[in-house]
């Protein structure tokens, strides 16, 4: 695929660069709570204005149902996208109609505007090819070239991502160009040991890429909710802990294979357990048990690693020449469950290896709990596109990138 520094070597001054970027920034209320992905798309945003580009940003925000919604607006992340340029941006109040067509005409070279959020036209997401085209067609209007940074939307067969690059002269921009090296890093060009955390709530979101790791991975860490199905498959007592019971059959297969093929699958050996879910608002005090991961009491629920697991997993971590780590290993957002995320991230932060957070609520994690995002190898702005890349399926974003 072409890059932007061939698009700038080219010369972009007086051009239309349509910048498909990730801005679905988590908001409360109109206060963004994390910038990251903001942060991300700034060096393709400044190359491309300081080149004399025109620069035209779009992006997603939420789950809107095709249909303009308040709640989901681009303007917070436009105006902190100024901030972050230090120059003024433009916003145009619609994607494709007046307000977007007099804003990109009243750009001069060097300036930058977003646009609305793209999910607010139906047509962004349709599954109809004719009517996701039409959408295209009418954001090509806007653009001269085209450029994709939104690395978080790859894996979305959506109109802004996969149809209107082909109506474009297209180039990856620096994020996605950088995110694709670090994911062949995790595949083709892989430095062993090479172990993998992997976390988050339901364990059929992650068994694909398991089956996928089973023949790359030396060592595989499971934690967070998706362990309690692991658990369970060994016969362990699990309480009300998470439990995704059609998947059992499957995890078991997979227990079965990590032993024939040698892949050392390690699992928590103590949790913390309590009776309820923890107040994420108010944050009061869970007091939650340390227990065995083999025999949680009846009436409780695993919530984190226990102390036990948090040293094991450090030491499983430390000889590492490559990581990644894709989910929290408990209910981060409470203080009294962050320890188990908090000894993944710290085991990463002095790792000698090459280092790589998930993207998703591993990367919110890592901000939320304080760590120094330039102590790992690479923080992932896109956790479900990560996934499915080392899954090996082909993503839409990235194929459409290609000539």
């Amino acid at each position: 695929m072409k890059t932007i520094d061939e698009l700038l070597a080219e010369g972009v001054a007086g051009k239309r660069a349509f910048v498909r970027a990730d801005l679905n920034v988590p908001l409360d209320g109109t206060a963004i709570t994390d910038d990251g992905r903001i942060r991300a798309v700034l060096p393709t945003v400044k190359a491309l204005a300081e080149a004399g580009a025109r620069v035209v940003v779009a992006s997603h925000l939420g789950r809107p149902k095709g249909a303009p919604d308040p709640a989901f607006t681009l303007a917070p992340a436009a105006v902190r996208l100024g901030e972050l340029l230090g120059a003024d941006v433009a916003f145009a109040t619609d994607t494709v109609g007046e307000s977007a067509q007099a804003t990109v005409a009243a750009l001069t070279d060097g300036q930058v505007a977003v646009v609305e959020n793209l999910r607010f036209n139906a047509g962004e997401t349709s599954k109809d090819d004719a009517e996701r085209g039409a959408f295209a067609d009418r954001l090509a209007a806007l653009a001269d070239v085209y450029v994709g940074d939104g690395f978080g939307a790859v894996h979305r067969k959506h109109a802004s991502v996969y149809d209107l690059p082909a109506r474009l002269p297209h180039y990856a921009g620096y994020l996605i160009a950088t995110e694709v090296g670090v994911l062949k890093k995790l595949t083709d060009e892989v430095e062993r040991p090479y172990v993998v955390a992997l976390g988050g709530a339901k364990v059929s979101d992650k068994l694909a890429v398991i089956d996928q790791l089973l023949g790359k991975a030396d060592r595989i860490l499971i934690g967070g909710g998706m362990a309690y199905t692991f658990l369970k498959a060994k016969g362990y007592e699990i309480g009300k802990s998470l439990l995704q019971e059609d998947q059992v059959p499957a995890v078991q297969e997979y227990i079965e294979r990590a032993e024939k093929t040698g892949v050392e699958l390690v699992l928590p050996v103590d949790v913390l357990a309590a009776t309820e879910f923890p107040d994420l608002k108010t944050k009061a005090p869970a007091n939650p048990t340390t227990v065995a991961a083999d025999a949680i009491p009846a009436d409780r629920q695993g919530l984190d690693n226990g102390p036990e697991t948090c040293k094991l997993y450090a030491s499983k971590l430390a000889d590492a020449a490559t990581v990644f780590w894709n989910g929290p290993m408990g209910v981060f957002e409470h203080p009294d469950y962050a320890e188990g995320t908090k000894a993944v991230a710290q085991a990463l932060v002095e790792s000698k290896g090459f280092t790589v957070v998930g993207g998703g609520d591993s990367a919110a994690a890592v901000r939320t709990l304080g760590f120094d995002e330039t102590a790992f190898g690479h923080i992932s702005t896109g956790g479900g596109a990560s996934l499915e890349y080392l899954e090996g399926k082909t993503l839409p974003g990235l194929a459409a990138l290609e000539d």
